[in-house]
């Protein structure tokens, strides 16, 4: 039998997102933080963007790129 899979959310972003992007996005892979928000990569993707969001130093020499 199929997992089921958690419905992904679309539209507005709750205080409560924003504030759980902005605290995991610096050092976690972003289909984890999608997948934890229930939104797609491409969302989280894009209004971490816009936020002006970017990981880590030390996230990025972690999977191999300065």
């Amino acid at each position: 039998m199929a997992k089921k899979r958690k419905k992904l959310t679309k539209g507005e972003w709750s205080k409560s997102d924003v504030s759980t992007l902005k605290k995991l996005f610096p050092s976690n892979p972003t289909a984890k933080i999608a997948a934890k928000l229930g939104r797609p990569t491409d969302a989280v993707k894009k209004k971490a963007s816009r936020m002006g969001l970017r990981k880590s130093k030390k996230y990025m020499k972690s999977l191999g790129r300065a």
